[in-house]
């Protein structure tokens, strides 16, 4: 069924709730929250780069099927070792050989973010942030598997988490490693046209 919900209402296309309070700090709240189901499987060859941008266009554009004259806002985020990608792991023996192969190194996380307007115009832009890892204990993986904070993470990690103390440094934009570049989105927003509130003064 396709529904028409105005020129002026965001759709946010992800399940992800973390990408919906990170929207809260900048002062935006989506009209709706419509998870988009796509195949999120790489293509033969593919490098993290590309596939970052490929799903964050591919889960607006299924949206945008689905609801028509809306701003519609999608995203997604891949971790990657070199030309590895590193995906949401599914058992403890996946994030383990993730974090071992994370420990004492750098990685970079991508970030792809799209926008579609009310028009259907589609802009999609990557953010790129490095971060690097202290070689982790076996104690410290253990622990980290055992608090289950891992489970549906890009990567095998979330750095607003436990995993905070594994980030010797990182380059780049944090909020992309979490799950949303804030700069990044606000900037395409804007630059597109789209009217972000100003804040108001409490009563």
């Amino acid at each position: 069924m396709v529904r028409t919900t105005g020129p002026h209402r965001l759709v946010l296309a992800s399940a992800s709730p973390r990408r919906l309070n990170l929207l809260a700090r900048v002062g935006l709240t989506p009209d709706e929250v419509l998870p988009a189901e796509i195949d999120e499987t790489p293509q033969r060859g593919e490098k993290p780069g590309p596939l970052a941008k490929r799903l964050s266009c591919a889960k607006g554009k299924t949206i945008a099927e689905q609801v028509h004259q809306a701003w519609i806002l999608s995203a997604d985020t891949v971790v990657g070792v070199g030309r590895r990608i590193l995906e949401k792991p599914a058992d403890d023996g996946e994030v383990r050989c993730f974090l071992s192969l994370l420990s004492g190194r750098r990685h970079r996380v991508y970030g792809g973010v799209t926008l579609i307007s009310p028009a259907g115009k589609t802009v999609t832009r990557l953010t790129t942030t490095s971060v690097t890892f202290k070689r982790l204990e076996k104690d410290e993986i253990d622990a980290y598997i055992a608090s289950g904070e891992w489970r549906g993470k890009a990567g095998g990690y979330a750095i607003q988490g436990r995993a905070a103390a594994f980030v010797k440094g990182i380059n780049g934009s944090y909020f992309n490693v979490v799950g949303l570049p804030l700069y990044e989105t606000v900037s395409l927003l804007r630059g597109s046209g789209f009217v972000i509130p100003e804040p108001t003064e409490p009563e």
